[in-house]
């Protein structure tokens, strides 16, 4: 076997590794409960068109889509052939879930993660998240602003439009500093905190609401909705997270409220898994 195969081969193997990482994380998501408003194997949240089954469906439909995507990175593919990945692996998760919208925050932002991962691995060089977020500006960075000019129509976008609010093209055209700058240093604090990844999870996943501009709670309540939202995780914060005795009833006590409310935090949960991912990529 010659050399340029092995190369090959290990390139591919550590695709796959990418893409199984990324579906990993995705999962960690899914699996956490509590979770204000957000669907989980023990309820629908505050979506009545949607339930953790659809989720699995979706998850099975994008299973291989981040390990193409991983390896297209690895060969410092085009712009034009990630958005093209990420166009096909959308319309398999629509194809999956009747049409329903679960995971196309993930397909951009953990999309772009892996296609930055495989191309740092197959160089030989480090994966930490703002060396991912680096790679991501310098490869592709001018195309994906270019792409964020033109007119779109999604939930997301018109919240963007309306509010002025920060979206995921942003996040990503800004060096991800949410996910950067708050979620994995409060996963990783966590972590070695409690030993839990469950309590890691919600206390990750509470600084993200209380920091992030997210465009679904916009889209389904407005700005006093995103501010209920942010105000309550800052109350969990302040008041221990999940060190406190009583933390896993306050979490249920937003998420009825959530629910009553309406309001999902969907941003905050890809970024949780975004989290996850690149914490996992380097431990």
């Amino acid at each position: 076997m010659s050399l340029r195969t092995l190369f090959i081969s290990a390139e591919g193997a550590d695709a796959s590794a990418i893409g199984r990482l990324a579906i990993r994380a995705l999962q960690r998501e899914l699996e956490l409960y509590p979770k204000p408003g957000l669907v989980s194997p023990i309820d629908s949240g505050a979506h009545d068109d949607m339930n953790a089954t659809t989720f699995v469906r979706s998850l099975l439909a994008l299973r291989s889509y981040f390990a193409a995507i991983a390896e297209a990175g690895a060969r410092g593919a085009s712009f034009a052939e990630l958005r093209r990945l990420g166009v096909e692996a959308e319309k398999r998760m629509l194809a999956a879930t009747g049409g329903i919208n679960t995971h196309r925050g993930a397909i951009f932002c953990l999309g772009f993660l892996a296609a930055a991962a495989g191309w740092r691995r197959a160089r030989g060089l480090d994966l930490a998240g703002h060396s991912l977020a680096d790679a991501i500006l310098e490869l592709w960075g001018a195309d994906v602003a270019e792409a964020a000019r033109q007119a779109s129509n999604s939930h997301g976008a018109r919240a963007i439009r309306r509010y002025g609010a920060r979206g995921a093209r942003e996040e990503l055209l800004t060096g991800l500093p949410t996910l950067l700058g708050v979620a994995v240093p409060a996963l990783r604090a966590a972590l070695a905190q409690t030993g839990c990844a469950e309590r890691a999870s919600v206390q990750c996943l509470f600084a993200i609401m209380a920091e992030l501009e997210d465009t679904n709670l916009l889209h389904r309540g407005g700005p006093e909705g995103l501010a209920f939202v942010r105000n309550a995780a800052r109350r969990f914060l302040d008041t221990g997270g999940v060190q406190a005795r009583d933390w896993r009833q306050r979490a249920l006590d937003l998420h009825g409220d959530c629910v009553a409310l309406h309001l999902s935090p969907g941003g905050a949960a890809d970024c949780l898994a975004a989290a996850w991912f690149v914490l996992t990529l380097d431990p």
